[in-house]
């Protein structure tokens, strides 16, 4: 009975990766308001955690090439750090549409997790500091908690410094 409402709840492609793979995890869905200016700061207030453990999916274009990067809420990317992170030299934020094509979500429910394509990926090594951080499920409303340890290993990320206060 209690995978019953994890079922209700996700069928995103991330939770089905999760599912798929064995790794523990916690479903959280709330209501999405659509005038929210935060789509991270939103998921925080709404599920009672403080921003630092609420890990925003980001998606830049290093050298070319797309890569995912995961900070907390709470900052911003630094995009330079992140290009140092996978031995690239220029780091921008990627077009949205470009993102969206290539994961398979929308933005403000991109997740690190059951992407289209297998990217780079760098996890902020500030995450380490907590036993479980949230990060997008799949959709705007949906978020998963699970340990930093298990998602660096499910997207093989580089733990580094990416993140700003």
């Amino acid at each position: 009975m209690a995978k019953k409402p994890k079922k209700q709840s996700g069928g995103t492609p991330a939770t089905v990766a999760l599912t798929a793979s064995g790794t523990p995890y916690t479903l959280h869905a709330y209501e999405h308001d659509p005038s929210a200016p935060s789509y991270g700061e939103e998921a925080a207030e709404a599920l009672g955690v403080t921003p630092d453990r609420v890990f925003k999916t980001l998606l830049a274009d290093v050298d070319g090439e797309l890569t995912v990067a995961m900070v907390p809420v709470s900052g911003s990317l630094d995009l330079k750090a992140l290009a140092t992170a996978v031995g690239g030299k220029r780091a921008t934020m990627a077009d949205p549409a470009a993102a969206e094509r290539s994961t398979g979500y929308v933005l403000g429910g991109i997740s690190p997790l059951g992407q289209r394509k297998k990217l780079r990926t760098v996890l902020d090594a500030s995450a380490s500091a907590h036993t479980t951080i949230c990060i997008s499920a799949g959709r705007r409303g949906l978020e998963v908690e699970l340990s930093p340890g298990d998602l660096t290993t499910l997207t093989a990320a580089v733990l580094a410094p990416i993140g700003r206060a």
